[in-house]
């Protein structure tokens, strides 16, 4: 059984779909073998359908308020933990209001899991938003196995006590038989957290010991559909779109992509002063340049969200009104949500990849740029503090809030050898092929198989 903020599939209006993305591909195969269970949120306030079966998985819908979802969602889970986890970037909000609705609304997950689960069952929770469900099930169906996976970091000892129910979130936590994290660092640090915080005990390098049980603490970075990736990008259309790309963009020598949500850990800001320095420092190479930026809407709803794209606006109009002529514009901006195909196509287009988050979870748009990159060439500059970073060292490694590091080792990229290139590149792509989101599936559900 998956427990996680959202149902598998969507309601258009008159029938279910299944919704994109890698985490639904991985586990639906599993849960349709198993004849399992989805509980989850059907992403529509104040509409409450009863369980049905979709594509041979049992879904079971929690009902959430309109009051719930700006209290739970956008209050505790995205103005408190979503900037605490991501080492405070932005100041988080500590509401005792919203706490108070993060705790029942993590009780409703709990009740709707706890009424399917049964005696030796795997229950797998999902995420940030739900870190109390594990203790919470555990109290109903004291016998069934419970994982718990946290897609985002998990921050330093000294950045999360900062939260005053930082013991409730540990203790929660603590309810699962495996945690897993991105990476070693984020389960390094909530091991620290839970012996300081709630008294765990330390059992060899991956184990804590709480109230008589032992809870391992699994480093499982998330992967991509690798070989899907790699169909695509080598598709006939898909290499025409990143040809035509190119040549709307003036057919320049260096195309630079970014490629990311619309989000203040995403360090874009600092990425567009990173290439306006570049182009006020070449001045008679700047033409060989093209930056295309794309920020996928996020959280519209949000005043910081809001507040942020009118800052990124201003930034690339400014860059553009300075540096651009007629013919060529140096900052191509596009925010909006782009199919699948087109993603790879500019992921085929563009020689130089810039991913600088100022904190990341993983980064998946690292891998995919990687995996889309069929010819063996092409090159990666990537965050140190995004959880990538720990996977892809092949890449060209940099400090995002190092402008003048950002703009030397962007100016090296441009510039790189075809011949480092493609042994970087070789490197990386092994990295991807290695363990795909399949194989990270598996490996997560084999550990909880065997506690």
């Amino acid at each position: 059984m998956v427990v996680a903020n959202r149902l598998p599939v969507a309601w258009d209006g008159e029938d279910w779909t299944i919704s994109p993305g890698g985490l639904v591909r991985a586990l639906r195969p599993v849960l349709q073998n198993a004849e399992g269970a989805w509980v989850g949120w059907a992403g529509i306030p104040d509409f409450a359908p009863e369980p049905f079966d979709h594509d041979g998985i049992s879904q079971k819908p929690v009902p959430l308020s309109e009051d719930e979802v700006d209290s739970f969602y956008f209050g505790f889970c995205n103005a408190t933990l979503w900037p605490l986890y991501h080492d405070a970037i932005v100041a988080p909000e500590f509401d005792r209001q919203h706490w108070g609705s993060y705790v029942d609304v993590n009780q409703k997950y709990a009740d709707a899991a706890a009424e399917v689960a049964a005696v030796g069952d795997i229950v797998w929770v999902q995420d940030y938003q739900l870190q109390l469900v594990p203790s919470m099930l555990r109290s109903v169906v004291p016998d069934a196995t419970v994982g718990f996976y946290l897609h985002i970091p998990f921050p330093p000892i000294e950045v999360f006590a900062r939260l005053p129910w930082r013991r409730q979130i540990v203790e929660g936590l603590l309810g699962s038989d495996v945690i897993a994290f991105q990476t070693r660092q984020s389960a390094d640090n909530f091991s620290r957290a839970a012996r300081r915080l709630a008294g765990a005990e330390a059992v060899g390098k991956r184990d804590l010991r709480w109230r008589g049980r032992l809870v391992h603490l699994q480093p499982a970075p998330i992967a991509i559909d690798t070989a899907e990736f790699e169909r695509l990008a080598s598709s006939v259309g898909v290499q025409q779109r990143a040809a035509e790309i190119r040549s709307e963009l003036g057919d320049p020598d260096h195309v630079i992509l970014g490629m990311d949500r619309l989000d203040y850990t995403k360090g874009i800001d600092l990425r567009l002063e990173a290439f306006e320095s570049l182009l006020y420092s070449s001045p008679r190479e700047r033409h060989q340049f093209a930056f295309v930026q794309v920020a996928v809407p996020s959280r519209e709803q949000v005043p910081a969200y809001q507040q942020l794209r009118i800052d990124i606006e201003q930034i690339v109009g400014r860059i553009n009104g300075t540096y651009g002529e007629p013919g060529w514009v140096p900052v191509s901006y596009l925010y909006r949500t782009l199919p699948l195909e087109e993603v790879i196509a500019y992921y085929v287009a563009a020689d130089v990849m810039l991913v600088t988050p100022l904190r990341d979870g993983m980064n998946l748009v690292a891998k995919e740029y990687v995996a889309s990159r069929t010819a063996g060439d092409g090159v990666l500059v990537l965050s140190e503090f995004a959880g990538a970073a720990e996977q892809l060292r092949a890449a060209l490694i940099v400090n995002p809030y190092d402008v003048d590091a950002v703009v030397e080792t962007l100016s090296y990229a441009t510039t790189m050898p075809v011949d480092e290139q493609q042994q970087r590149m070789r490197k990386l792509r092994n990295m991807v092929r290695k363990a795909d989101v399949f194989d990270w599936a598996r490996d997560c559900l084999a550990t909880l198989e065997d506690r």
